[in-house]
């Protein structure tokens, strides 16, 4: 037994926050890349519980489930953006749906992310529909994880759009393989309580 230095207290601070509150307040246009490979630009109005109301750029309101949301970013950083994010054909042809139920989710423990984090690894995160974000963890809360990427842009990716989270050695954090191998007990912040 044992615990990650700071985690709890970083969870304390910042696991409730949501990155749709901040955006309905920003009023500034955002960039969503929606399940079904499609992208809309458009201003959030309106945080509802499963969905997110938001104002296209052609003034037209439309309601977004938040489960087909998969990583969003403001607007005016897609030329920056966009040319980062690569694609895994082989994870694309899986054609998975978006996972409602979240026990079905490929779930990432936040004692792994913390420790990522902290120590700035380089990280691959691979979605749903195969699309590539590398970059270093800057935060996380319970639905969102924010990552930095080549020049210092964030992107924003919800949790449930994860398929698969590899450091640059290839090493898996998915919940699925972390619950045998344990890589937060190798972490400098891990103490142990034995």
């Amino acid at each position: 037994m044992g615990y990650l230095v700071g985690l709890k207290e970083y969870l304390g601070q910042f696991y409730n926050e949501s990155i749709f509150e901040q955006i309905v307040d920003s009023e500034e246009l955002w960039e969503f890349h929606l399940h079904g490979l499609r992208i809309i630009r458009g201003r959030a109005l309106e945080d509802l519980t499963y969905d997110l109301k938001v104002e296209t750029e052609a003034q037209q309101e439309q309601v977004l489930s938040k489960v087909e949301i998969k990583l969003l970013y403001p607007a005016h950083l897609d030329r920056s953006v966009r040319p980062l994010i690569k694609t895994d054909r082989g994870v694309q042809k899986l054609d998975i749906s978006p996972t409602l139920s979240p026990r079905n989710r490929y779930f990432v423990k936040n004692k792994s992310l913390f420790p990522l984090m902290q120590d700035k690894d380089v990280v691959f995160f691979t979605l749903l529909e195969g699309e590539i974000i590398r970059g270093i963890i800057s935060d996380f809360t319970r639905y969102e994880i924010t990552v930095s990427l080549k020049g210092g842009n964030l992107v924003t990716i919800l949790r449930h759009s994860i398929y698969d989270l590899r450091n640059k050695k290839g090493r898996c954090f998915l919940k699925s393989f972390q619950e045998e191998h344990r890589d937060w007990e190798k972490s400098h912040l891990f103490v142990s309580e034995d």
